[in-house]
């Protein structure tokens, strides 16, 4: 059955997405998809706002961002997104902020470490990954941004779905389907449900 490449852009410091995330992967055990893990920041699309809508002034959530960014261009994307994978499973509702830079993203079984996410010298590829992604949604978007290619090569972005908890089998396979297929009806723009949840995190590995 031909596959679907589906480019996934994501912030690694934001619960919501990393719910996403998880979802994305039980879609590939139920559908024909292949993800192609990219790195996007909050850090960079807050860059100049008056505003701090992440409550970060300490510019914690660099650190997160730049590891990955730097795992993916020493070691490519898939050990980027099973670094991903193995590190996020080990957070915690309470894993923000500061916890960030000594918690699971600084563990010795995550590749990277603090000096990668607290130095500069992976932002631009961070910059690059994070332009390519929000450029496909008129330069500017949240994370996460899904990019599915069908084996006709015909592309359908969009942001999100913002989850609090993870579909999985059939579920999983329902949300892919719908969302593709309002996403790539012309003139369609945005859907949003009801109010956020807290994100379920639990057993989301």
């Amino acid at each position: 059955m031909p596959t679907w490449p589906a480019d996934f852009w994501f912030d690694p410091s934001c619960p919501y997405t990393w719910i996403t995330s998880r979802w994305l992967v039980e879609v590939t055990r139920v559908r024909p998809v292949k993800i192609v893990w990219r790195v996007m920041s909050l850090s960079v699309l807050n860059e100049g706002r008056d505003d701090d809508p992440e409550g970060d002034p300490e510019g914690y959530l660099w650190v997160p961002a730049r590891i990955c960014a730097a795992v993916r261009t020493e070691y490519g994307h898939e050990r980027w997104g099973a670094s991903t994978r193995r590190c996020g499973r080990l957070r915690t509702p309470a894993t923000t902020g500061s916890a960030i830079c000594t918690g699971p993203w600084t563990r010795p079984d995550c590749p990277g470490s603090s000096p990668v996410g607290v130095g500069t010298a992976y932002d631009p590829a961070l910059r690059a990954s994070h332009e390519e992604g929000v450029t496909l949604l008129g330069g500017r978007s949240g994370t996460p941004i899904t990019a599915a290619t069908s084996p006709e090569g015909e592309r359908t972005v969009f942001f999100g779905p913002i989850l609090s908890r993870v579909p999985r089998g059939e579920d999983a396979a329902r949300l892919w389907d719908g969302t593709l297929l309002v996403a790539a009806t012309a003139g369609f723009h945005r859907l949003k449900g009801l109010p956020r949840e807290d994100p379920d995190i639990a057993g989301t590995g």
